[in-house]
Parts: C-alpha cells; sequence; structure tokens
C-alpha cells in the first residue's frame, strides 16, 4: 500500500508568520492535530503540532496551589515559528506519494510523531497520520471484499475469476488455479488499503 493511497489530501497548512492562537484554530477547526508550516512562497519550513502550539499559552491557576505564584517572566510565543519544528535543522520528517506505508509507519514510530507532510518534489500534496492509517484499518470485511473484487474485475473483466473472502484484513481467494494471474491477483490484492495478507485457501 502506497501513501498516496491512505493520506489526507489537500494538506491543511499554515504560515510561519501566523499567530499561535490562528494555528490553534486551524487545528482544532479541521480535526488535525499537526500542519506543516510553509513560508509565503508556500515551500515547506516546518511543521507544528497540538503539543507546540500549547507551549506558554497555561499559566498556572492560583485556586490549584495555597502559595502565591509568581507572575510569567516572559510572554507566551505570539507567531507559530516560535514554537514549529524547523525543517531547516532537519527536524521535519517527510515521505513522498510513493512511500510504501510500511516505511511511514516507521519513521512515526522511530521518531514519536503521529504525521508526515507527503511532497511532490518541493510541493505538499497532503498529510499522512496515524488516524489515516488506523481508518484503513477500520474499513469492514465486506467493505475490503468488495474492494479487491472490483480490483480484479478491473484487470481480469472476462476472467479468470476469484471467490472473495476476506476476515480481519486478509483476503482469501479461491478457485481454478491460475499460476500467473494468481501472483497479479495477489499483488492486487494488496493493493487494497486495509488487506494485510492474502492467501490461496486449497
Amino acid at each position: 500500500m502506497l501513501v498516496r493511497e491512505v493520506m489526507s489530501t489537500p494538506a491543511i497548512t499554515v504560515r510561519r508568520t501566523d499567530p499561535v492562537r490562528h494555528a490553534v484554530r486551524v487545528l482544532h477547526g479541521n480535526d488535525i492535530t499537526a500542519a506543516p508550516v510553509v513560508d509565503d512562497g508556500g515551500r515547506l519550513v516546518g511543521v507544528v503540532s497540538e503539543l507546540d502550539l500549547l507551549r506558554g499559552e497555561f499559566g498556572p491557576d492560583p485556586r490549584a496551589t495555597a502559595r502565591r505564584l509568581p507572575l510569567p517572566e516572559a510572554p507566551p510565543p505570539r507567531q507559530v515559528q516560535d514554537v514549529m519544528t524547523g525543517a531547516d535543522a532537519g527536524g521535519v520528517v517527510t515521505v513522498t506519494e510513493t512511500t510504501d506505508v510500511t516505511t511511514a509507519i516507521e519513521l512515526m514510530v522511530g521518531r514519536k510523531i503521529k504525521s508526515l507532510p507527503v511532497l511532490r518534489g518541493e510541493e505538499i500534496v497532503g498529510m499522512v497520520s496515524r488516524r489515516d492509517l488506523t481508518a484503513m484499518l477500520a474499513r469492514t470485511d465486506e467493505e475490503l471484499r468488495a474492494a479487491v473484487e472490483a480490483a480484479l474485475r478491473e484487470q481480469y473483466p472476462f476472467g479468470p475469476r476469484w471467490t472473495v473472502a476476506v476476515h480481519d484484513g486478509v483476503a482469501e481467494l479461491s478457485g481454478p488455479r491460475h499460476e500467473h494471474a494468481d501472483k497479479i491477483a495477489d499483488v492486487l490484492a494488496r493493493t487494497v488499503p486495509g488487506i494485510v495478507r492474502v492467501r490461496h485457501p486449497r
């Protein structure tokens, strides 16, 4: 499965000079956890997350302690560029549309991040997040079965035919054995987002 098959597009971006509160509203209003940050030319200069935007925005509540609280020494960050993870220091991890989803997952796990900008050259074409990936796994077996059958019919409109069953994301293709066609059918079934394995029960 490729990133382009699961990513959210178009990417919702913010500018590095946007006020922090504007970026908060963008993320909250679009129900996303992070957004690419762009310069005036639309080029990727960073990524800002919900956690980044929380920095300095809340002061301690005096009701939570009996001690007198000191006044904040510095004002909260004013612009996105003050809190974002910048691309110039190599802190932004990106993928392309043709990156394998397994590679994207390894990057998310290894770097402990929730989402990755998707680039086509220097153009930001989408974001892929853990939520996008879990949405694919949440598809029902019936939805996956129909998608596999549609992919097979598109490739083989006049046969051969397979009986398709899906159980917990594992596709089972049964029918008369066609060695070459079976290999192609395996590849086609694995390209369906949400299919994790393909079997040929005999």
